[in-house]
């Protein structure tokens, strides 16, 4: 048993039993294992934002975005997801704290005073967080399989992964996401400026030479091309994850646990910092393809750990890899504890309306290992096209976008007809698009190549905007002057 193995087993069980430990001192009831009891400073909220996301897909997709695109991965640095925030979290947060909203169906059925728009999207927010568990566990299969030196059976950690993760969120709820998070962004941040440092020196003796090197070895893979990844692919990329990120059931959970509005705008406003980061992760991915120049298709992702294992002892692939199993567990354990409560507070008692507080605290902890074991499922049995779900429930969570914005403005000019409409509508085409693999070309053959390479998500969101704005119309015409139904009514009765 070589050493990495020790440091992987070591860094699990501590980030277990802080886990397991963060419940101390605190009253378990539904809002304080929700959100923390709306009492999360600046640091807590840092960590917690940032471990929702800097996941598995940042710290594997990153190097490996970087090994295959090249110069259009600096998507990726997208400030835009921290403008969004700063303007609407902090209204929302109000609302959640003067209304006691514990969740985002909550809100939308608050907002627009309709239970069943509020049931559409604890449905649409379920069905969306389930790849993203599944993505999670699928991260962690491939760094345990790569940090151990195939000698740990994946799916044995991924089992004995989710049982940790089922048992401490029952346990501590949000406060055990927060105290892992803390763990995990300290030992990513020592392992990726170390990597990406460290890494171009060895290998080219800097990163200004690496860059050379590349140029050289691959002329123009740093520039944006005329098609495909191109300038329009990349604005449009960047607007729909900039909308999106904070539309995620557990991203916008986390932002109810703040203990004030000022802590969400400092955390939007410090977040970005978090993102210098992500320049050494493209370091380490360009230095992979230098150094191992063939690896191709989703093994891709592999190249961190490729240059790692090229380069390094074993203990200190371990660390390596012990921050990797962080980055899956934490968003893990949010994931787990979001799903659960909508489960629970939007869609159980949406069917039996008389249950108590009480009751529904003690189901939502009966939902944890419930979720797990359907997303363990998935992991096991759901194929390679999970990826492609990912990208679909990216896409049905920006749906909801339009009607939560609108719902912040003085006088909202969308009603729940129109909002449910919307999404559906959005949802539909986002379903279709994904299962059809339509691009903007197909829709517009004749289009020129910048309406091609658009993302697709936002034909989708175009749709949903239009149809939630027209039936609002009509339906606001309808209510201001009743003669025009009966007028409908007695026509077609006759």
């Amino acid at each position: 048993m070589n050493s990495a193995i020790f440091i992987l087993i070591g860094t699990f069980l501590i980030a277990f039993y802080l886990g397991v430990r963060a419940r101390k001192g605190q009253e378990m009831q539904l809002e304080e294992w929700a959100v923390g009891g709306r009492n999360f400073g600046p640091i807590i909220m840092f960590v917690l934002m940032a471990g929702e996301i800097f996941t598995t897909y940042v710290f594997l997709g990153g190097s490996g975005g970087a090994y295959r695109m090249g110069g259009p991965i600096i998507y990726i640095f997208n400030a835009f997801c921290y403008i969004v925030p700063f303007w609407i979290l902090p209204p929302i947060w109000r609302y959640a704290k003067e209304h006691r909203v514990l969740t985002q169906s909550d809100f939308f059925s608050k907002k627009y005073d309709s239970k069943p728009l509020g049931l559409l999207v604890a449905i649409v927010g379920v069905v969306s967080m389930i790849p993203y568990i599944v993505l999670q566990l699928k991260g962690l299969k491939i760094i345990v399989s790569e940090a151990s030196y195939g000698v740990i059976s994946p799916n044995l950690a991924v089992c004995i992964g989710v049982v940790a993760v089922t048992i401490f969120v029952s346990l501590s709820g949000i406060h055990g996401s927060a105290s892992t998070a803390i763990l995990k962004d300290i030992l990513l941040l020592v392992v990726i400026l170390f990597l990406g440092i460290y890494l171009p020196y060895h290998y080219h003796g800097g990163i200004k030479p690496m860059f050379e090197t590349l140029d050289a070895a691959k002329p123009e893979f740093l520039l944006m091309p005329k098609e495909g990844y191109s300038i329009s692919w990349y604005i449009s990329t960047c607007i729909t994850i900039g909308l999106g990120q904070y539309m995620w059931p557990q991203c916008f959970g986390a932002s109810l646990s703040s203990k004030d509005e000022r802590t969400l705008r400092k955390n939007a406003a410090i977040l970005p910092l978090y993102q210098i980061v992500l320049v050494f992760i493209l370091f380490i991915g360009f230095t992979a393809l230098l150094q191992i120049p063939n690896l191709q298709g989703a093994n891709t992702d592999l190249a961190l750990f490729k240059i790692a294992k090229a380069t390094f002892d074993p203990w200190v692939v371990g660390v390596i890899g012990a921050a990797g199993i962080l980055t899956a567990l934490v968003p893990c354990s949010m994931l787990l504890l979001t799903a659960s409560t909508i489960l629970s507070k939007n869609i159980y008692k949406a069917i039996k309306p008389d249950t108590t507080n009480e009751q529904i605290g003690r189901i939502t902890r009966i939902f944890v290992p419930v979720v797990a074991l359907i997303a363990l499922f998935f992991t096991f049995y759901g194929g390679d096209s999970i990826i492609a779900l990912l990208i679909m429930a990216y896409s049905f969570v920006l749906q909801l976008f339009p009607p939560l914005f609108c719902s912040l403005w003085k006088k909202n000019p969308i009603n729940k007809a129109g909002a449910s409409a919307g999404i559906i509508a959005g949802v539909i085409t986002v379903a279709y698009v994904t299962l059809t693999s339509a691009t903007m070309g197909t829709f517009f053959p004749q289009a020129p190549q910048p309406i091609k390479d658009l993302d697709v998500g936002i034909a989708a969101l175009i749709v949903n905007i239009v149809l939630m704005f027209t039936v609002s119309t009509i339906t606001h015409m309808i209510q201001k002057n009743p003669q025009i139904d009966k007028e409908s009514n007695f026509k077609k009765t006759v």
